[in-house]
């Protein structure tokens, strides 16, 4: 028990490091009081507890290089291992399953997600202004896999928010051995933050329009972190087509039963024009396929091809139209 708290306060402990940042240290009391209220509960969730078993079973020992300049986030090597080092780091990897978000060379261990993340990561990164000093959240940061890529950019700091807990602990794992001071994840949902007021440069918000109740509420909110002038990543399902609407799921999207709405991008710009962006332009379409969205042996379930109706991979299983995905970049007007 003593192990599981030493390891999430941790993580406050390094944003404690921000409190000479003129813009996030007002803040930091309220982030640690809402990180404090989540982390309360850890002590008697029985995933949790697992879960800090796992991180404590991961072996100790500092890797020979890093590098998150690649597509698959390199740690270590394996000579940096004996054999009992890599059975136990095997076996933690293996007990942290399903990984979403990837890929990664861990001492050698190749972990292939579910997601080739580095597809979409480069999508952007052909659009993405300069990060350097900039003050970044990634909102579902999963893993961190996208704020391990940011880092390289070497902004002032970047902050994801993570609330499910098997997504968190991998983030504790890789940050065990990455160690980047600057990159910081903490359990939170967005609603859970504290009114952080124009206090970020960059918001990513990438696969979760769609799981929101409402949309445009959650945009409101971004757009009140953004400092004026600041950037919005959105990456979203769409529909294609002209038209100024939404697709809204009777039950299930592609299996998923947490997907509300679906804009075409025509009405997805709208919904940000409403929300007070700017400058608001379509970077990418794309639509989704195996090579990004695979079952692998790191997720133990379902993936796209179980999602897509067999007979016609242009549909769901429910007949909807198949995953598309559109990614878009705006601005927050001053207020």
């Amino acid at each position: 028990m003593v192990q599981l708290l030493r390891l999430d306060l941790h993580q406050m402990n390094r944003l404690a490091d921000l409190v000479h940042d003129p813009v996030i240290a007002p803040h930091l009391p309220a982030l640690a009081q809402c990180v404090a209220q989540r982390e309360s509960g850890f002590s008697t969730d029985k995933k949790a507890i697992q879960l800090a078993r796992v991180l404590a079973g991961l072996p100790a020992v500092t890797p020979s290089s890093t590098d998150v300049s690649r597509d698959r986030i390199r740690i270590g090597a394996p000579t940096d291992l004996d054999h009992h080092q890599t059975h136990a780091l095997q076996d933690a990897l293996i007990h942290l399953k399903p990984w979403r978000k990837g890929p990664f060379d861990i001492f050698g261990v190749r972990l292939d997600s579910e997601w080739n993340s580095s597809i979409k990561w480069n999508r952007l990164a052909a659009h993405l202004p300069c990060q350097t000093g900039k003050r970044i959240l990634d909102i579902g940061a999963s893993n961190g896999y996208y704020l391990f890529r940011l880092a390289d950019q070497h902004p002032a700091w970047v902050l994801g928010i993570e609330p499910y807990l098997n997504f968190y602990f991998q983030f504790l794992a890789l940050s065990r051995y990455l160690a980047i001071p600057h990159v910081h994840c903490l359990p939170l949902k967005l609603e859970a933050l504290p009114e952080m007021r124009s206090c970020f440069d960059t918001v990513l918000c990438m696969g979760i329009l769609y799981h929101r109740r409402s949309p445009l509420d959650t945009l409101l909110q971004i757009h009140r972190l953004l400092a004026p002038g600041g950037l919005l990543v959105l990456e979203t399902l769409i529909v294609e087509g002209d038209a100024e609407m939404a697709l809204f799921p009777q039950k299930r999207y592609a299996r998923m039963n947490n997907v509300f709405f679906i804009p075409t991008v025509s009405c997805l710009t709208h919904w940000l024009n409403r929300c007070g962006f700017t400058d608001i332009r379509c970077i990418d379409v794309s639509r989704t396929t195996l090579a990004e969205q695979r079952k692998t042996a790191w997720i133990d379930t379902q993936s796209l091809e179980d999602f897509l109706d067999p007979r016609d991979p242009r549909k769901t299983v429910e007949g909807y139209p198949a995953p598309v995905r559109a990614m878009l970049l705006a601005t927050a007007s001053s207020r």
